[in-house]
């Protein structure tokens, strides 16, 4: 079946009936009713969310529609948000812990998994410290702010038994599956150019910079660079690095680097306002990146011997919008939090590991191209990076 009418085929039929169709990599509608019998886990996977910043309520909505995975417990620096959360998702109090007792979890039965959603700068502590206590863990990319660190919590968790997964929602996600497939297998030949970019205008220039308006304000973490590890690059352009390996296949060889204009230096005085790369893979291959928190961005493109095929929007929370040089990609819209937690809780459940390419394994890759993104960028010079 062509490109074109396979895609229309499997818009139509849903993502439960042909996930199979995209990858090795099961997926399960979000979208499948509760009530059936064959989909309802006789134990839930009992996850307790370390950090309740934004992302973490995105988490939890996923919990609540989840099948394999509740939540059951929090961690929080703020007695206040421990309330709120307490009262609108029925912890019970000895599954409220705060950064300091944190350790004690070790003690509590009704606590399996613990999701860390702090500041990048936070991951390694309490990804090590959770796995002292015996509980698996997912933690939010970028796994850490080092390889170094990364190679440290993998140790960890190796020493503890407990599985460590970095938080890929875009793994599970079907216009990703689908440019996934389309790539590795050469659906419009071999893939010759890649341009991934996402980035965000977090400041207006003619606010004050401490408006309430302005997406970051001068305190947040994600300025910092103790805390961040470094700016867009770190939270957003991952996306972009991402994206690139897995349509291809294939680990890059070298990186070229150039920081972008800083247009304000008080906000960006430790960490990149924009940064683009340019990534050469073993194939021949080149993949442009670009990531900014001076202007929005959000696309994935790539081009083939036969064709193209691209996402726009295509590298953030969605909803996606795709289509190759045959036609449209359509496919439904999922909840990917969901979707990612079911598909890690159903494999812990059944005391299996998980794959590789969510694994500590992959994360720790990821932390190596972005050092030497910054490297190049700083030196100037072209960087090897897998040989």
């Amino acid at each position: 079946m062509p490109p074109l009418s396979r895609r229309l085929f499997i818009g139509k039929m849903g993502l439960g009936a042909c996930g199979s169709l995209f990858t090795g990599i099961n997926i399960v509608d979000a979208n499948v009713s509760k009530k059936s019998p064959q989909l309802i886990p006789t134990k839930k996977l009992n996850i307790a969310l370390c950090g309740l910043g934004n992302y973490a309520g995105m988490l939890a909505e996923g919990l609540a529609s989840s099948q394999y995975c509740r939540l059951a417990g929090i961690v929080t620096g703020h007695p206040e948000k421990a309330r709120q959360w307490q009262k609108d998702y029925s912890i019970e109090t000895n599954s409220i812990y705060n950064y300091e007792n944190f350790d004690s979890i070790q003690h509590n039965p009704s606590i399996d998994l613990v999701y860390v959603v702090l500041p990048n700068g936070m991951h390694k502590e309490f990804v090590i410290r959770a796995a002292k206590a015996g509980k698996h863990v997912i933690t939010e990319k970028p796994m850490a702010t080092s390889v170094k660190d990364c190679l440290e919590m993998i140790e960890a968790c190796n020493k503890y038994n407990v599985q460590l997964a970095v938080g890929y929602r875009l793994h599970f996600e079907p216009y990703h599956l689908e440019i996934k497939r389309l790539g590795q297998e050469k659906v419009f030949g071999q893939v010759r150019f890649i341009e991934g970019s996402l980035g965000y205008k977090t400041y207006d220039t003619n606010l004050p910079p401490d408006s309430k308006f302005n997406r970051f304000a001068p305190s947040e973490w994600r300025l910092c660079k103790s805390k961040s590890g470094g700016g867009p690059l770190m939270d957003l352009g991952i996306y972009c690095i991402q994206s690139s390996r897995y349509v291809l296949g294939e680990e890059p060889i070298s990186v070229t680097a150039q920081f972008g204009t800083i247009n304000n230096s008080v906000r960006f005085a430790e960490v990149e306002e924009s940064i683009s790369w340019q990534l050469r893979f073993p194939s021949g291959a080149i993949a442009n990146g670009t990531t900014s928190y001076g202007f929005n961005i959000d696309r994935f493109f790539a081009s083939a011997d036969d064709g193209f095929f691209e996402l726009s929007p295509g590298l953030s929370y969605g909803p996606f919008q795709g289509k190759t040089s045959k036609g449209d990609l359509v496919f439904p819209t999922i909840n990917q939090q969901a979707t990612q937690l079911d598909e890690i809780g159903k494999l812990i459940l059944q005391n299996k590991p998980l794959p590789k390419h969510i694994t500590g394994e992959e994360g720790i890759k990821d932390i190596r191209i972005i050092e030497a993104i910054y490297k190049s960028a700083s030196t100037g010079k072209a960087i090897q990076i897998f040989q």
